[in-house]
């Protein structure tokens, strides 16, 4: 089902509290928040339609879906936009009121698509919603916006009524979240009601029948529907208590990573502390301040921010400090198209920093994954004493879906390498640079611990010591060591194994990052094997091996080839590179029809 409407509509509340009624119904979902990119865009125009989809139903589900069933346009702008992507047959819900004259003219209507044949091919339903809804709450003495601004509630109402869901859920929620606005919580609550009893009294059940989805099977478990920005400002909550160190969470606002700033403000009861810094370079040095201060430094941003923190990165590395960098990608160059999702900074999380400043890089495949993943990149940064680049995307930190919320319990404690007790005759700066030979991290002394004061900073250290040194053996040396320690982590990582499919054949798929759902939903449809990656750099050691068995490696990314590139340089294979640069997640069906003419093209 697909919501769709101006940017003011609410279309983005309307589907976060559908998905919640779908949680609660026992059913597997997940969403596609699609916001425009223009901060206001002019209201009935194209390009400043907001849209959410959410997939649905007792299969497992693993993305938005391609091809909507349902389409609920609140203007004719919304209907343009969105007309392209539906079945033939699906059930279009059309509000009446806004298909003025002026409203078609902005959309780029010569004509009313409703009077043609424009719609033929599906079943179309008009309703006066905003009339409707006006007279739902007429009694509250809004203003006429004021009364606009209920309208999402009298749609939600009658959508719950198409999919047999209880209002009772939702009604609570508003009155948790409108309680200090007394009128208007009573006149969204009344717009719920009349859309709802509209779906029950108006005789739709021939044009919108009613929906029965079947109950998903689940691991048995507590679940919760979650947001990547959530599970990952979780995540980051959690590995601190793993840890048992507090944490610190350094940022500057900028889309679509300001919601993981939002969500761990209201972790202060977990030990997590957060700070918006007045730009991008503050809010990594105030990490990495918080990292030599023996708390875990954390901070986040989107491609611009990234890389003016690159700098900053280098200070890290050369310090041998653990510091966690969130990198939410999103459309550029530049400014790019800050609302868009994108994979478009691979490069610069393996490769774009000066000189040779190599740094672990991971990344998340699902909303909930993203739990998971920052538990492992605060896991890395302590044992190896290094910073983790973390690559999650804009889908993600708006996409929501159900979760099995862990048992903390369960999880690994966090270490790093103790550190070291004095003896009559330790020298202490020795004692600092002591580094475990497997994971060539070095103990976390912070400032205070008696006797083991010693040198560290930007500039280069002797390997033994940390004393500043400008020799060009012990350059030679470090600049191996750094490559070395993010070699190591290569020691740590399970074997790389296969999500779907067969152990060799034809061809495997190779994904990374937000292209999980949709490869893993085609590998279904094709029977392909499917290999999903968490660890970027290094790779799982046992990856070339495993590669080698398939004739073809496709590889689909959001980008212009970027892990392709990666696979090239570091297992010398020749992957086959499937890009897709719209600002929009791959389609299932896109993935299939190409799985399908490579296949062709083998057997031909």
């Amino acid at each position: 089902m697909r919501l769709a409407g101006d940017s003011g509509d609410g279309i983005q509340l309307m589907g976060s509290q559908f998905a919640v009624s779908t949680a609660l119904s026992g059913r597997d979902f997940a969403t596609f928040p699609d916001y425009p990119a223009e901060i206001r865009a002019p209201a009935g125009t194209t390009f400043g339609v907001s849209a959410y989809q959410i997939n649905l139903g007792g299969e497992p589900i693993t993305t938005a879906g391609d091809a909507p069933d349902v389409l609920v346009a609140f203007n004719p702008a919304a209907l343009k936009v969105s007309l392209p992507l539906l079945h033939p047959g699906a059930v279009i819900v059309l509000n009446n009121d806004s298909f003025t004259a002026r409203n078609l003219t902005k959309a780029g209507y010569d004509d009313d698509p409703r009077d043609g044949n424009t719609l033929d091919q599906f079943q179309v339903v008009t309703a006066d919603i905003s009339h409707l809804n006006f007279e739902a709450v007429r009694s509250f003495g809004l203003s006429k916006s004021e009364s606009g601004r209920c309208k999402n509630f009298w749609t939600l109402g009658l959508l719950l009524w198409m999919f047999d869901r209880q209002l009772e859920p939702v009604e609570a929620w508003i009155r948790r979240r409108l309680a200090g606005k007394p009128t208007m919580r009573d006149a969204n609550i009344a717009a719920l009601h009349a859309g709802h009893a509209f779906g029950e009294t108006a005789e739709l059940s021939a044009s919108l029948p009613q929906v029965s989805v079947e109950t998903a099977q689940m691991a048995p478990g507590e679940y919760r529907s979650v947001t990547g920005a959530e599970a990952l400002a979780l995540g980051i909550a959690a590995a601190g208590e793993l840890a048992e160190r507090p944490v610190l969470f350094c940022s500057y606002p900028i889309t679509p990573s300001s919601p993981l700033l939002h969500r761990l403000t209201r972790l202060q009861e977990l030990g997590v502390g957060t700070f918006q810094a007045e730009d991008e370079i503050a809010a990594i040095c105030a990490a990495i301040g918080a990292s030599y201060g023996g708390m875990i430094g954390v901070t986040s941003s989107s491609g611009p921010g990234i890389a003016l923190k690159t700098e900053a990165m280098g200070l890290a590395v050369s310090a041998e400090l653990p510091l966690l960098i969130v990198n939410w990608q999103r459309g550029g160059p530049s400014t790019g198209l800050p609302t868009k999702t994108e994979q478009s900074d691979l490069y610069q999380a393996v490769y774009g920093r000066n000189a040779d400043t190599p740094m672990p890089v991971l990344a998340a495949g699902s909303s909930g994954e993203c739990f998971d993943m920052a538990v492992e990149g605060i896991r890395v940064a302590m044992r190896h004493m290094t910073p983790v680049i973390l690559l999650v995307d804009g889908y993600l930190s708006n996409a929501s879906e159900p979760w099995l919320i862990p048992v903390i319990e369960s999880l690994a404690p966090i270490e790093s390498r103790p550190v070291p007790e004095l003896t009559g005759d330790s020298n202490p700066e020795m004692l600092a640079y002591q580094r475990d030979p497997a994971s060539l991290g070095r103990p976390w002394i912070t400032p205070g611990m008696p006797g083991l004061v010693h040198r560290t900073g930007g500039l280069e250290k002797d390997y033994v010591s940390g004393h500043i040194s400008y020799d060009p053996d012990n350059h030679q040396r470090m600049t191996e060591f750094r490559q070395a320690k993010v070699d190591a982590v290569a020691g740590f990582i399970p074997d790389q194994a296969i999500e779907l499919g067969d152990d060799s054949g034809d061809i495997v798929v190779v994904g990374w990052g937000s292209t999980y759902g949709p490869i893993y939903q085609a590998a279904r449809r094709t029977g392909a094997s499917f290999v999903h990656l968490r660890h970027i750099h290094p790779l799982p050691p046992n990856l070339g091996e495993l590669l080698a068995r398939y004739d073809k490696v496709l590889v689909p990314e959001m980008n212009n080839g970027q892990l392709a590139t990666l696979l090239r340089d570091k297992l010398g294979i020749q992957p086959i590179s499937f890009c897709k640069v719209s600002g929009q997640p791959f389609l299932i069906s896109e993935l299939a029809g190409r799985i399908e003419t490579e296949r062709k093209g083998s057997a031909s």
